[in-house]
């Protein structure tokens, strides 16, 4: 049977998935407020979801420091979401 604790971040690892996905559109330039109308909300929340449950912590957060906005980050489940949800504006 597998562990609980591989399915089910605890509290501290949510709030820094959550930190990485705050800070991935942040560097990605993403319009939160119209990422969050993408069909209805709905696409935000399974964007959270996948965040949530990410195998890839570590190397987004090597990502968001050694390359930020130079690259892309096609190892993250969300980034299609992020390249489709809207550029703020400068």
């Amino acid at each position: 049977m597998p562990s609980s604790r591989l399915l089910w971040p605890t509290r501290e690892e949510l709030r820094q998935r959550y930190e990485l996905m705050d800070q991935m559109m942040e560097t990605r330039g993403v319009d939160v407020l119209a990422a969050l109308r993408v069909d209805g909300g709905l696409a935000f929340v399974e964007a959270r979801a996948k965040c949530r449950y990410c195998l890839h912590e570590g190397v987004c957060r090597h990502w968001l420091e050694s390359e930020g906005q130079r690259g892309t980050a096609e190892f993250c489940p969300n980034a299609a979401f992020f390249r489709s949800s809207g550029r703020k504006e400068n």
